[in-house]
């Protein structure tokens, strides 16, 4: 039986194309603000660092009502790294919205969310985006994304996707390419006609699949999902169960039940099959869970996650500055947030190390990580982290394989060199070219190892006007040693606090990260050096007083504006002898051995053994 009061909708797009957006302007006009209601934009990013970078990290849901019908819409993130985000919302939803831009076409994140959910047999709907920006390919990107359906052996059906033309900044959507719209009614209508109703039994023992967990300040853990079956009930006795027997069966009560009305939880006494809805009962909610009936206790199967690519090791600070800046210091607190991180991100795994004091943390990619420890230094949290390594997996006959990255660049033309001789060195393959205008895309498999530390060259070598996005290709045997980085690192001498006089001549070696009156200690990169070669500067030298010289004369000495690193910057930089140390107030690379002497033998005796 179908509950035609309903239709659930994910949307999915690449970075940038304009998903939420797209769910802003739904909400809007299915009527969930009041007219005179001031409406930020992008208002489904409610995390700070969502709203800072301009993306989509968590998948969020929401509701909207057209002519009686309830859409309830799951806004998913763009970016590859999240892409464990994306599978599991898919889990909830009859169909899909792709979101194309009109200029750019299919890029390598739509090309993976596509193929999630044409695999789930899921109706898709295209809406080609931002129709009104200059420069749009309207019939090319129609083209190339029935090439990439047909690429990813997409059904008959899937090939026959509705197409709509929309634009959401001026909030017009037409099923006509040639016609702005002037409001998006085409498109909520597109919805109600083409994605079809949830499909299950009313009358049948209540059965759900638990996609998302977050807390909730009054009740708990919430666990949210679409029912499957049956109808839900406060207060009901229900059990907590898992398909692949990871956890005993749980017995507890539905103490709360929500439904997404709007942007908003709305508590009920009852939901229906069909419906997506957030339940109260238990703090052992975990994502994969099947929540069902004490009546009929039957587990439902869960999507596999992808596996991690990347690893790094988080440990205890344990630099000269550590316990000064951060609330959470210890192992204890830095090991119960990484496995509460664990538990709600599938994508992320957390391992024990050989000490109590480190871990080793897997995920998706260099953005998935620096994510994590982004929120962690703002929830307080002081710790090291290590420099990223690929996860290597080896075949039956022994073989060793590593991650490759399908990498797409749109640069201008006269760029078009530097990044072919960049993509030789880094090992990659090249795989197709096209051209817009002055404008060329290049597409790419290469080692992921290989992108760590290239988006911050890439920037320089296209003025800061190339594009990069790149996804999870698969598998395939180790391409060979491929060099980290080509420059050296300035570590401060001693401890102390930095000098005007010392950074002054300092700064003839390199690059400077730090200025005057910083806090420095003996073992921390203060700068980076264009040779490739480590040296040790002091940077808390002072000058010798006399009666020909005075410290007043420093005054006339200028320096060059240090180079502020962000978070992805600094771990881009790291070498394998390098850690980053990671508090609320500052980032500081510093060497994995401090003392001089300690750390010059074992250079020495890492190139005997290379010998």
């Amino acid at each position: 039986m179908k509950n035609e009061r309903l239709r659930n909708v994910a949307i999915i797009a690449h970075v940038d194309h304009g998903k939420t957006s797209i769910v802003n302007e739904m909400l809007k006009q299915g009527g969930v603000f009041r007219e005179n209601q001031q409406v930020s934009d992008r208002v489904m990013d409610s995390n700070d660092l969502e709203r800072e970078r301009g993306i989509t990290i968590l998948a969020k849901n929401c509701s909207c009502m057209h002519n009686g019908i309830k859409i309830n819409i799951v806004d998913t993130p763009g970016h590859a790294d999240f892409g464990g985000e994306v599978e599991r919302s898919l889990k909830m939803v009859d169909g899909v919205l792709l979101i194309v831009d009109a200029f750019e076409g299919p890029m390598p994140q739509t090309r993976f969310v596509l193929e999630k959910a044409l695999a789930l047999n899921l109706k898709v709907i295209v809406v080609v985006n931002k129709i009104d920006k200059p420069g749009i390919r309207l019939a090319e990107v129609k083209d190339e994304v029935l090439e990439l359906l047909m690429d990813l052996d997409a059904t008959d059906e899937q090939l026959n996707s509705p197409f709509v033309y929309a634009s959401a900044r001026t909030g017009g959507a037409s099923l006509d390419p040639s016609v702005v719209g002037k409001d998006f009614m085409p498109l909520l209508d597109m919805i109600v006609d083409y994605i079809p109703a949830p499909e299950g039994d009313p009358d049948g023992a209540f059965q759900m699949l638990v996609s998302s967990t977050e807390s909730n300040d009054y009740v708990g853990k919430l666990a949210i999902g679409k029912i499957v079956r049956g109808t839900v009930h406060t207060n009901e006795q229900i059990v907590v169960t898992n398909f692949f027997g990871e956890k005993p069966d749980e017995k507890c009560k539905v103490t709360a039940l929500y439904e997404f009305e709007g942007m908003k939880k709305v508590a009920h006494e009852q939901s229906e099959f069909g419906d997506i809805v957030c339940i109260a009962g238990t703090p052992n909610f975990r994502i994969g869970d099947t929540v069902c009936s004490a009546s009929q206790v039957e587990a439902l199967p869960f999507v596999k996650i992808s596996e991690p690519s990347v690893e790094m090791t988080f440990s205890v600070n344990d630099s000269p500055f550590a316990g000064k800046e951060g609330k959470f210091v210890t192992s204890r607190h830095l090991r119960a947030r990484l496995l509460k991180e664990a538990e709600k991100d599938l994508s992320l795994k957390v391992y024990e190390t050989d000490t109590t004091e480190a871990f080793r943390v897997c995920g998706r990619g260099e953005m998935h990580l620096s994510i994590l420890i982004e929120n962690m230094r703002r929830e307080g949290y002081e710790f090291q982290v290590s420099m990223p390594k690929v996860l290597y997996k080896y075949d039956e006959n022994g073989t060793k394989l590593e991650p490759i990255d399908r990498l797409v660049v749109d640069v201008p033309e006269d760029c078009m060199g530097s990044v072919m001789s960049k993509m030789g060195v880094r090992k990659g393959e090249f795989v197709n070219m096209t051209t817009h205008g002055s404008r060329i895309k290049m597409e790419f498999l290469i080692p992921s190892r290989g992108l760590f530390g290239y988006k911050s060259e890439f920037l320089t070598d296209t003025k800061g006007e190339g594009v990069l996005t790149s996804v999870h290709h698969g598998y395939e045997p180790y391409k060979g040693d491929i060099v980290r980085r080509n420059m050296g690192s300035l570590i401060a001498f001693e401890n102390g606090k930095s000098i005007v006089y010392g950074l002054f001549n300092a700064q003839e070696r390199g690059d400077l990260f730090i200025g005057p009156n910083v806090d420095v200690y003996g073992g921390m990169v203060v700068g980076r050096n264009p040779k490739n070669e480590d040296l040790t500067i002091n940077v808390c030298k002072e000058k010798h007083l006399s009666n020909t010289r005075s410290s007043s004369s420093d005054e006339a000495l200028r320096l060059t504006p240090p180079v502020k690193m962000s978070l992805e910057e600094c771990i881009e930089f790291l070498a394998d002898d390098e850690l980053l140390e990671v508090t609320p107030e500052n980032l500081r690379i510093r060497k994995t051995i401090l003392d001089r002497e300690l750390r010059a033998k074992a250079r020495a005796k890492k190139m005997m053994e290379q010998n």
